[in-house]
C-alpha cells in the first residue's frame, strides 16, 4: 500500500509540473533552448537544470522589461507577479519559500498552490480576496497572512498540516462556528480574528478556545490554563448562544446584500453613463483643441465633478465587502482617468525599409554597434568583424548569411 501511495503522489508531481509548463505557455513565457560551454566537470542532467533555471529568468526578465511600460492589471495572481516578487530567489518560483504578495489588488487566490509548493510563508495583507481557496496542497505553509480582506468564512485550511499561524485580521467573518474547520490544523498555535464581527459575539473568545485546544495565543493575548477549563464548562449552552447570533448576523448580511443589488439595478442610466460622456466631451475638446473653449463649460465641469466626489465619499454606508469594493474600483477608474488624460499620443513610426523595390539592401545598424567588413583574400572570404556587448547571452544573437547581404539580430534590433 505504500508504494501505491508513493506512486501516485509522484504520479500527482508529475501531472502538476505539466500544468506549470502550459500555465508557462499560455503566459507568453518563450523558453529558447541556451547555448552552453561544454565541461569535463559537468553531467548532462545538472547542465539540463542549469539550462532550465538560466532560460527561464532570462524569459521572465526580457517579458518583464516590456510590462514595465505597460499597465498591468494585478486583480490575479499572475506567473509575471510571482517571479517579480521572488527576486531573492533568483526569480524561481518551484523552490520558493517565502513570498510577499500584499497590497496587489488581488481578488482570487489561485495558481500557488501548484506553482509553490515549498511555500512557509505567505502574506497576501490588503488585498480584495473574498475567499480562502487553492492553499490545501500547501503542504509545507507555516505562516498564513490574509489580514485587511473581504473574507467571510474560515474555510479550506485543512489541508494544511503544518499551519502554525494564521492572521485574519479586519475581515469580514461574521460566522464564528467556521474554526472549528482549524481543528484539523493540530499545529496551529496563533489564531487572530481582530477587526471580524465574530468578535462582538457574547462568548466569542471561550467558543474558541473550546473548539481549538492547541490554540496557545488568540488575538495577540496568551491563553491561560485557567481560561481553557473555564471554556469547556457548559459549553453547549454557549454553543447554542453563539449559533443564535451567528444565524441573525447571517440575516443581516443577506439583507445587506439585497440592498446593495437593488441600488444597482435601480440606478439611473444617465448616471451609469456620465463618466461615458464626460470622457467623450473631453475627446471632443481635444480634438478642436485651437478653437477657443468656453470656460463657464469647464468651471460647470469641474465643478459637477467635484460634487460627485464629495457625494460618494459623504455618503454613509455600511462597512461590507461590497462596500469596500466599491470604494476600489472608485479610486481606480480615478487613477485610470488621470492616466488617460496625460498619456500623450504615441506618434506611429513609419516601417523602415530594408531592401528596395529593385532589390538593392540599405545598411541599417539599429543597435549602433561597431563593426568592419573586409574581404580576405587568402581564404576567399569576406570577414564581418561586429562588436557586440561584453556580457551578452549568445541566445540573444541571430545571424543570417545570404548570397547579397548578411543580418546579424542583437536583442531584436537590425544589423546589415
Amino acid at each position: 500500500m505504500e508504494k501505491e501511495d508513493q506512486g501516485r503522489d509522484e504520479a500527482k508531481d508529475v501531472v502538476s509540473q505539466e500544468n506549470i509548463e502550459k500555465d508557462c505557455r499560455s503566459t507568453g513565457i518563450a523558453h529558447e533552448e541556451m547555448e552552453t560551454e561544454e565541461t569535463t566537470g559537468l553531467t548532462s542532467e545538472t547542465r539540463d537544470d542549469t539550462e532550465q533555471k538560466t532560460t527561464a529568468t532570462q524569459s521572465w526578465v526580457s517579458d518583464s522589461k516590456q510590462n514595465s511600460k505597460e499597465d498591468i492589471i494585478t486583480d490575479i495572481i499572475s506567473e509575471d507577479l510571482i517571479r517579480q516578487r521572488a527576486e531573492h530567489n533568483n526569480c524561481e518560483i518551484f523552490s520558493l519559500e517565502e513570498i510577499s504578495l500584499h497590497q496587489q489588488d488581488i481578488e482570487r487566490i489561485e495558481h500557488i498552490d501548484r506553482w509553490c509548493r515549498n511555500l512557509k510563508i505567505l502574506y497576501l495583507q490588503n488585498n480584495l480576496i473574498p475567499r480562502i481557496e487553492n492553499v490545501g496542497r500547501l503542504k509545507k505553509l507555516e505562516y498564513l497572512n490574509l489580514a485587511l480582506n473581504n473574507i467571510e468564512v474560515i474555510e479550506n485550511l485543512e489541508g494544511c498540516e503544518d499551519l502554525q499561524k494564521l492572521d485574519l485580521t479586519v475581515n469580514f467573518i461574521g460566522q464564528l462556528s467556521s474554526v472549528e474547520t482549524l481543528k484539523e490544523n493540530v499545529h496551529l498555535r496563533e489564531l487572530f480574528l481582530v477587526g471580524n464581527p465574530c468578535t462582538e459575539f457574547k462568548g466569542y473568545r471561550r467558543y474558541v478556545l473550546a473548539c481549538l485546544p492547541q490554540l496557545q495565543w488568540l488575538d495577540g493575548t496568551a491563553i491561560r490554563r485557567a481560561e481553557r477549563i473555564q471554556s469547556l464548562q457548559n459549553f453547549d449552552d454557549l454553543k447554542k448562544c453563539v449559533l443564535d447570533q451567528e444565524a441573525e448576523y447571517v440575516k443581516k448580511r443577506t439583507k445587506q446584500k439585497e440592498e446593495g443589488i437593488k441600488v444597482t439595478t435601480n440606478c439611473n442610466p444617465e448616471d451609469l453613463d456620465h463618466n461615458h460622456l464626460s470622457r467623450k466631451h473631453s475627446h471632443i475638446t481635444k480634438k478642436n483643441g485651437n478653437q477657443d473653449s468656453d470656460p463657464k463649460c469647464h468651471q460647470n465641469q469641474n465643478s459637477n465633478s467635484d460634487n460627485e466626489e464629495s457625494s460618494f465619499w459623504g455618503e454613509p454606508c455600511a462597512f461590507t465587502p461590497e462596500s469596500r469594493l466599491e470604494a476600489h474600483r472608485h479610486l481606480e477608474e480615478k487613477r485610470r482617468a488621470k492616466e488617460r488624460v496625460r498619456e500623450p499620443k504615441k506618434k506611429d513610426k513609419p516601417s523602415k525599409t530594408l531592401i528596395t523595390s529593385d532589390g538593392r539592401v540599405l545598411n541599417v545598424n539599429e543597435p549602433k554597434l561597431d563593426f568592419t567588413l573586409c574581404e580576405d583574400e587568402e581564404n576567399s572570404c569576406v570577414l564581418l568583424d561586429l562588436h557586440v556587448y561584453r556580457h551578452l547571452d549568445t541566445s540573444l544573437l541571430d545571424v543570417d548569411v545570404q548570397p547579397t547581404y548578411v543580418r546579424v539580430t542583437v536583442k531584436g534590433k537590425y544589423s546589415w
